[in-house]
């Protein structure tokens, strides 16, 4: 599947956020498919973007989409958390780092990633599945080996699901497990029909991406490291998708700002338009928190 078709959320505002400058550098820590890094390096003159992401299938539709930038774009295969590392090897300092914590259309429409209830993929959901470093537990061994408490305490836990004993009772009462749609009928068998917005399966999934994925994790690791990588007056970005990021993001940012390491800019958290939403559905959730980089602070 190309990049093409993919639309990056808040497209708009993250390049006029990130205050663009030709002959900066730009780090774009989730490259996904390129959409954003695309919009990036078109703006650049002399200035390099790096495009960051763990994901190597999508690494190469975001290669092919950005090819025609040449030598201003350089794309990685790391996590979040591999930042400054990276930074390090590549000798430079971030006018701008951008995160967009969504998962990617490909993975979501890759039904062998088992991303993805609407099709019966395998109980995957790595998005690095090049390297066991920086995963958890496959979804597969959590699904089917872990015991009742265990699990109803992480679909809880990351996925914020109220009925989650519930869920994981039914779970463990229909093992084996054999693919994403077994399991998404096991869940919306545990729960009461009514008017939903989501899929009954939605929060069980998202539990076990980010429990598979240690994105909570990476995540704080990334935000830890990244104000390091940055030049003085450099834009921080990131779009978050569910309130255990936002929440995150925002503490990390409101502490960076106490101690004088970042000045927040957005006093409120910017959500895409409704005009947005209606033409991409994958921005329904998404907010976005941005902050700027100053001369002095512990972080440097």
């Amino acid at each position: 599947m190309g990049g093409a078709g993919h639309i990056p959320v808040l497209l708009g505002p993250v390049l006029e956020w990130l205050a663009i400058r030709p002959e900066g550098t730009y780090v774009d820590a989730t490259v996904g498919l390129g959409g954003h890094a695309e919009g990036i390096a078109q703006r650049l003159g002399s200035g390099r973007l790096i495009g960051i992401d763990r994901d190597q299938a999508a690494l190469g539709v975001a290669r092919e989409r950005l090819a025609g930038l040449g030598k201003r774009v350089e794309l990685v295969q790391g996590s979040l958390s591999s930042i400054g590392e990276i930074a390090r090897r590549l000798n430079i300092r971030a006018d701008g780092v951008l995160a967009d914590l969504g998962v990617s259309s490909l993975q979501l429409d890759t039904v062998e990633r088992g991303f993805s209830f609407r099709g019966a993929g395998p109980l995957d959901m790595r998005m690095d599945r090049t390297s066991p470093e920086g995963s958890g537990p496959a979804a597969e061994e959590i699904v089917n080996r872990w015991p009742e408490r265990d699990l109803a305490d992480l679909l809880y836990r990351f996925g914020e699901e109220h009925d989650s004993r519930r869920i994981a009772r039914a779970i463990v009462r229909s093992r084996p497990i054999r693919d994403t749609a077994h399991l998404a009928t096991a869940v919306a068998g545990a729960l009461k029909r009514g008017r939903q917005k989501l899929h009954p399966a939605t929060k069980t999934f998202l539990a076990l991406r980010i429990a598979v994925n240690r994105e909570l994790e990476e995540l704080e690791q990334f935000l830890d490291r990244a104000p390091a990588t940055m030049n003085p007056g450099g834009r921080f970005v990131v779009l978050s998708y569910h309130s255990l990021e936002d929440r995150a993001v925002k503490q990390a940012f409101r502490r960076y700002d106490r101690e004088g390491v970042l000045r927040v800019l957005t006093k409120k958290v910017i959500v895409p338009s409704d005009a947005e939403r209606a033409t991409n559905p994958r921005a329904r959730s998404a907010k976005m928190r941005v902050a700027e980089r100053l001369a002095m602070g512990g972080a440097a």
